[in-house]
């Protein structure tokens, strides 16, 4: 009640945040194909995570310019109206709920005091996937006790397409005093060869906190590594590899597993298992 809103407020998910930028894009009479409703949802988001709001965009020509570059000189106009209209109908989409909050624990004093009294320890898991809008409400609460401990891994950080700062793992010994660093470093999962292997690929990365993890594991097989250039090469690859292995060492369909990273790669991989007549299940 504080920021305006009803305390049964409506939260938008992604599907209903996208109908509605889609609307006002067909209202303003807007190219859809120059200002796709997906790519202007993406970039508002950014925006939110960033604690950019609609008065902030407005007084900053570096947004402006870069949105005028990609040929969208209104998006700005779609920001304003896509918040008002959230506004209007008592709705927040997921962004708010992060940019919403922070605005209401920086205005209003009283309110952080209650909640920084409430959550006197706080725990923080996957530190490294929080962005910023996130590392500012937790340091707000956390800021009377600092009774706060996280968790993370910072050569796991890989979502910074989704605004997660690796810095706030990073620079965590800085904002707080006294802190005790425990280092998680033993691997009971894989086998020496992978660990071997990937502390070889991390200890490249130029910004990273030291650590060496290690395992009691066998050597396990040597890795084989291929690149693909592309997703279909990639299918037609692993596909081979499953075929010549069941044929040279008698293998059944059931000894092979295929692990991906994201979903998108399914399609290239099971077009290339059902040319080479493999049946898979997922």
């Amino acid at each position: 009640h504080h920021l305006g809103f009803p305390p049964n407020f409506t939260i938008y998910d992604s599907q209903d945040s996208q109908r509605l930028i889609s609307a006002i894009i067909k209202e303003m009479g807007l190219d859809k194909d120059v200002y796709k409703y997906k790519q202007v949802h993406s970039r508002i988001s950014s925006f939110k995570n960033s604690l950019i709001t609609v008065k902030a965009y407005f007084q900053n020509p570096e947004l402006m310019e870069a949105d005028a570059m990609a040929k969208r000189p209104r998006l700005g106009e779609i920001y304003k109206e896509y918040v008002d209209r959230c506004f209007k109908a008592g709705a927040m989409d997921f962004d708010d709920l992060l940019l919403r909050t922070n605005e209401l624990l920086a205005r209003f004093p009283e309110v952080l005091a209650k909640y920084q009294k409430r959550f006197q320890y706080i725990l923080v898991d996957e530190y490294q996937d929080t962005n910023h809008s996130q590392y500012l409400i937790v340091k707000a609460l956390a800021d009377r006790y600092q009774n706060i401990c996280v968790v993370g891994d910072d050569s796991q950080s890989i979502y910074a397409f989704r605004g997660a700062n690796i810095n706030n793992i990073l620079n965590f010994q800085r904002d707080y005093d006294d802190v005790k660093v425990y280092r998680l470093e033993q691997n009971y999962r894989s086998t020496r060869n992978i660990v071997n292997a990937a502390n070889s690929v991390i200890e490249k990365n130029k910004t990273r906190l030291d650590k060496v993890v290690w395992t009691d594991n066998d050597d396990g097989n040597a890795i084989k590594v291929h690149r693909s250039v592309t997703d279909a090469e990639e299918g037609r690859f692993v596909a081979s590899t499953i075929f010549d292995n069941k044929m040279q060492l008698q293998l059944k369909d059931g000894d092979f597993a295929v692990l991906y990273r994201t979903n998108s790669q399914s399609r290239a991989i099971e077009d290339a298992l059902r040319r080479k007549d493999i049946p898979y299940r997922i």
